[in-house]
């Protein structure tokens, strides 16, 4: 299996030297007879090679062993016990940036079974947060004792509260100004005339001898502009492989509800349907709310969204799902169908993360794509663009 290695270095050898290419040549084949580089390993490299071989040399249940030129084995070595987990993350932590950390940590949970061990306070102080970590803990949480659940909220909040940092300002910003543009109207009442954007708008027409603009364009909102706008329905498959998209959905919920003009639902399903939207001031909340696994059920969560439709025409509902149906296929169809025929913009995205585009139903994509609906997957930075646009009724910025 491929190694991870670190960018720490023992000695300032110059990387293109002999020496340094066998060193890393070294760590990344983790020695013995077979990696044929003839080189030892000291200080911090042998450190790093040893936090390396405890995750990604060969499984303990492998019969067959290699040694290193020591003779000492080359299986994998994190153990089961808290203690030596703890151990070794505080080791990767140590030796690795963040991002490789996060990998790793990862990786040991799926290699390894060590998602048990994250029900212990100690293991939890010692990981690395994120959200693939989130996920894990949320999967877990009808199994969680008492005595850990206030960490395993601590390190839940610290992810939402970094991810809020990273795109809450840009996103009201984004959605602000377009439900601003979505509002304006050439037609407004004398008291709904907006004067900065009406002179702005006619300063062509400036006569300098008067001193004035003849505004011949007047810019202003409807009646609705001092309350809601728009309404926005955000519906998100809570299966075991869309915990990064929950727990993105959950911080873009939380935001979308805090802007006065946009009433913002928020609906998770599986094969039930929950309805979250009470509980959007806090998007930590919303994720101990959910239930990641299980099976899937679009059509029972999409006939949930649309019974609460009352303006279709200013409402965007956001599928967000692999599409992996276990309901009933045709109404599923039929009631996206149904909810644009109505004037509803609907959006499909196939994940709301930042790792591609995950395995889905491409059938029922095409299905999708041919009422106009394409299904794609989305970034979190994306994701502010995608809803701007859905508000004003503009085409999509679908990524290539």
């Amino acid at each position: 299996m491929s190694r991870t290695t670190s960018t720490t270095r023992t000695n300032p050898t110059s990387p293109d030297s002999a020496d340094e290419r066998l060193r890393r040549w070294r760590l990344v084949l983790g020695g013995g007879d077979a990696d044929g580089t003839g080189r030892a390993l000291t200080g911090t490299d042998a450190a790093v090679d040893g936090a390396l071989t405890a995750l990604y040399g060969r499984h303990p249940d492998d019969r067959d062993r290699d040694r290193d030129g020591a003779g000492r084995s080359r299986t994998a070595g994190l153990g089961a016990s808290a203690p030596s987990v703890a151990r070794w993350l505080g080791d990767i932590r140590t030796y690795f940036p963040v991002p490789v950390v996060q990998v790793m940590q990862r990786d040991a949970i799926d290699r390894f079974g060590l998602a048990t061990l994250l029900l212990e306070p100690e293991m939890l102080e010692a990981v690395e947060p994120d959200v693939h970590l989130v996920g894990t803990l949320l999967s877990l949480r009808e199994a969680m004792p008492e005595t850990t659940g206030e960490t395993a909220r601590a390190v839940v909040r610290k992810v939402v509260d970094d991810l809020e940092r990273r795109l809450a300002a840009r996103t009201r910003a984004t959605l602000t100004g377009a439900l601003d543009r979505a509002a304006r109207t050439a037609r407004p009442r004398h008291r709904d005339i907006d004067w900065d954007r009406t002179i702005r708008a006619n300063l062509k027409n400036y006569l300098p001898e008067h001193r004035t603009v003849v505004p011949e364009r007047l810019v202003g909102h409807g009646r609705a502009a001092r309350g809601v706008r728009k309404e926005v329905v955000l519906c998100v498959d809570q299966s075991g492989s869309m915990a990064a998209s929950v727990v993105h959905a959950a911080l873009f919920a939380a935001v979308l509800a805090s802007l006065r003009t946009v009433a913002t639902r928020l609906v998770v399903f599986d094969t039930a349907v929950v309805d979250l939207t009470d509980r959007l001031d806090d998007p930590v909340d919303v994720l101990f709310g959910t239930r990641l696994g299980g099976g899937t059920d679009i059509n029972r969560a999409l006939a949930h969204c649309q019974a609460g439709i009352t303006r279709p025409a200013d409402t965007v509902v956001v599928l967000i799902s692999d599409l992996y149906e276990g309901g009933i296929r045709d109404e599923m169809l039929k009631r996206v169908a149904a909810m644009k025929e109505s004037g509803v913009q609907f959006v499909a995205l196939l994940a709301l993360s930042d790792e591609g585009t995950p395995a889905h139903d491409r059938d029922h994509a095409a299905a999708l794509a041919a009422l106009g609906v394409p299904a794609f997957a989305c970034t979190p930075d994306l994701f502010p663009e995608i809803m701007a646009a859905a508000l004003e009724k503009r085409p999509l910025p679908i990524p290539a």
